[in-house]
């Protein structure tokens, strides 16, 4: 019996291995020529994984593959870049100077307007206020006022008392730059702006101009007024409000009846110097009408204020239109000219001071309207021989 069953066993165990080797010869014959032999029990197509990792996932990037990833890029040599022409970095100079403080973190200002204080005393501070820049507060970008708190700590440490605050008195507009003077206290503000109405804080500005006023001097002493200017683009522009007008047979003026809503306006002026279809011109206002100096320069004596793009056109709005030349000197095209930055520097500042010297407090000149006088040929007069 139990040689019966080893013969069973091992026919049928004879038998089975017969026909593995027959499927494992057929498998063979159809494995394409060239490949690999088919591995054993023993052996894995998958690389080997670090312990305690999942075989699922991917490897995770080391610090140190990371660090020569880097050190890679690094070494690359750079892509040849296309050549900017004078023109094209022009513009884009332009267009980061109309924003590099705008829109900008409180402390930021307040370190730069740290840095440009050109006078103080117990009394009064006078700033030298970057182009762009509100005084007042403003929804879209950080005005001065509100970093002026910041400002007031950076200048009399953290702990600041409250006698100590910053105010401003005689504002600028955003688009003008130069000496912004502030107060200390509250009655400080209140006895200078007494001052000025009595025209005893003088203030001084140079603007280029488009074209050469004629005279070369004088005073324009014509009231101001809001109108509205209707077309496609309805809007509000200041205007002049003559009480003058030339008679019928043309060879005469009479008085006409002001209008009630119109303001005095009164602008001193005096050509400093003239080149190129353009003029540096010094402007002294005796009131304090809005945009007083762009209209009066405009509309009394035809000629803008470089990069006016309001009060260059009366019936649109539209970039303000230069001549060929001045485009020429200027290195811009007329399709670029809307990041011409408005030429409008509060230049020097004067008041009678606490004791029996008054203070006086010059601003020096930003780059970009240095670089638009040297462009222009214009020189100012402390630097005339």
């Amino acid at each position: 019996m139990n040689s019966c069953r080893k013969f069973v066993c091992s026919d049928w165990s004879s038998g089975l291995n017969t026909v593995f080797s027959r499927v494992t010869q057929r498998t063979n014959c159809r494995r394409a020529p060239g490949t690999a032999p088919s591995l054993s029990r023993g052996q894995s197509t998958a690389p080997k994984q670090a312990p305690g990792t999942d075989t699922g996932e991917k490897p995770r990037l080391r610090a140190i593959d990371l660090a020569r990833k880097v050190q890679q890029e690094r070494e690359r040599p750079a892509a040849a870049e296309p050549p900017v022409s004078a023109q094209q970095k022009r513009v884009t100079e332009l267009k980061r100077f109309s924003l590099q403080l705008q829109k900008v973190h409180p402390n930021v200002l307040a370190k730069h307007l740290h840095r440009s204080v050109l006078y103080q005393d117990k009394d009064v501070v006078v700033i030298n206020k970057p182009y762009g820049v509100p005084v007042r507060d403003d929804s879209v970008v950080t005005s001065i006022s509100s970093v002026l708190p910041v400002l007031s700590k950076m200048m009399y440490g953290m702990k600041m008392k409250s006698y100590s605050e910053l105010l401003p008195c005689l504002g600028l507009e955003k688009e003008a730059a130069g000496a912004l003077l502030l107060a200390r206290r509250e009655e400080v503000v209140e006895h200078i702006l007494s001052l000025h109405r009595n025209n005893q804080v003088q203030r001084k500005y140079w603007v280029i101009t488009v074209g050469v006023p004629v005279p070369s001097e004088g005073v324009i002493d014509i009231p101001i007024i809001e109108r509205e200017v209707t077309g496609s683009q309805p809007h509000y522009k200041m205007a002049l409000s003559p009480i003058f007008k030339m008679n019928d047979a043309g060879d005469g003026v009479t008085k006409v009846r002001a209008h009630r809503q119109a303001h005095p306006a009164v602008t001193k002026y005096r050509v400093l110097d003239s080149s190129s279809g353009c003029s540096l011109v010094e402007l002294q206002p005796f009131t304090g009408v809005k945009h007083q100096m762009r209209v009066h320069m405009a509309f009394a004596l035809g000629c803008p204020l470089l990069g006016d793009h309001k009060y260059s056109h009366w019936s649109k709005l539209a970039p303000q239109k230069l001549p060929d030349r001045v485009l020429g000197k200027l290195g811009l095209e007329q399709s670029k000219i809307r990041y011409l930055p408005l030429h409008l520097l509060a230049q020097q500042l004067t008041l009678p001071g606490s004791s029996q010297a008054d203070i006086s407090v010059s601003c020096p000149l930003p780059k970009y309207f240095s670089q638009t006088l040297n462009r222009l040929q214009l020189t100012p007069p402390n630097k005339k021989d």
